[in-house]
């Protein structure tokens, strides 16, 4: 019998997340209907591939056996990345974008709304018991304050001075707060001790690490580069750096800004991201952090069911997707072995 995994507790409950979204919706109020109408259009539009909002269901029924009193969490989650997505866009430079029937202006005041008030009204919506709702609200602002800082070390990156550690800080921002966030919450919401919740927080920091890793592959794999294409410092470009000695790691980066323009600029690059030394230091880390990942949840223990499909979750979150190309005629890209999930979104979160 095949185990449970988090797609079939999405599944199971996708339903309540989606009763839950509309009564967040609700809670705008009748005199904030254009509002309301906005941001339900910005959530129909900004849809993504992997449904990580069951995330704080998960923890919240390794700490109780039920799942279910974490679903405005879920919520949360969703609210949140549909915020950061668009802000992404943004942030890397690309042009404001309307969103279905949105026009940018307006799919901006949506955003906003989405990423910030409505997840506040959520947790102190009456779902939530009373002594959680100041917790869960400072997360929230905890969260934004993290990736903001993590994206701003991603902007202001010194390609002069890549390093994997530089890198994983940035990501503990970018990716970790999130992820950190909801899995706070959950232990939070669980009525958790204060320390069992830093454990549940470092557990997300290292899925949200992972989670950026695994999208960092599927834009290089699907074809994307927009990684490349937005001179981002990747832990990929970080490791082929470090791997180059002195010696060659300003050829690595003069590449590396040469893809910020250059289709040719990019393919060189990818050709030197894809050498065996360097993707053997990569899976060794993917590995390294995986490790960290589930000796954090041997730590942890709690119900057995929920645990085995977090820990499922932690492996099908970290899989070493990347090979050396085959260098045949008319095949330049590296192919994975087996199935590879759908495109993720531009910031790798799943369907919230």
């Amino acid at each position: 019998m095949r185990a449970k995994s988090y797609l079939d507790l999405h599944g199971e409950m996708s339903a309540d997340i989606d009763a839950e979204r509309n009564a967040a919706l609700d809670m705008l109020g009748p005199a904030a209907a254009s509002v309301r109408a906005a941001v339900a259009e910005l959530l129909a539009h900004r849809t993504f591939a992997y449904p990580h909002s069951v995330l704080p269901m998960i923890v919240h029924g390794v700490e109780t056996g039920a799942p279910g009193p974490a679903v405005p969490l879920a919520v949360v989650h969703e609210l949140w990345w549909t915020s950061a997505c668009y802000l992404d866009d943004l942030a890397d430079g690309q042009a404001v974008l309307a969103a279905g029937a949105l026009r940018e202006s307006e799919a901006l005041l949506a955003t906003v709304i989405s990423g910030i008030p409505l997840p506040l009204l959520v947790v102190q919506s009456p779902r939530i018991p009373e002594e959680a709702r100041g917790p869960l609200s400072a997360e929230i602002v905890r969260c934004w304050i993290g990736a903001t800082e993590g994206q701003l070390r991603d902007l202001r990156a010194d390609v002069d001075e890549v390093t994997c550690d530089a890198v994983v800080t940035a990501y503990l921002g970018k990716s970790g707060a999130p992820y950190s966030m909801v899995t706070a919450m959950a232990a939070r919401l669980a009525g958790c001790s204060d320390e069992r919740v830093e454990l549940w927080r470092e557990f997300g920091n290292v899925f949200g690490i992972l989670w950026q890793l695994f999208n960092d592959q599927q834009d290089i794999l699907t074809g994307r580069d927009e990684d490349l294409a937005n001179g981002t410092v990747t832990y990929l470009l970080a490791c082929a750096v470090e791997n180059a000695g002195p010696d060659s790691a300003a050829d690595v980066l003069g590449l590396h800004a040469a893809g910020r323009h250059s289709p040719e600029g990019r393919e060189a690059l990818t050709g030197v991201l894809l050498a065996p030394d360097v993707l053997r230091r990569y899976e060794e880390d993917i590995s390294a952090f995986r490790d960290r990942a589930h000796r954090l949840l041997r730590e942890l223990g709690g119900d057995a069911a929920h645990s085995a499909v977090l820990r499922d979750f932690v492996d099908r979150a970290s899989p070493m997707l990347l090979r050396a190309p085959n260098r045949s005629p008319g095949r330049s890209r590296p192919s994975s072995d087996g199935d590879v999930a759908a495109p993720s979104t531009p910031t790798g979160t799943g369907r919230a």
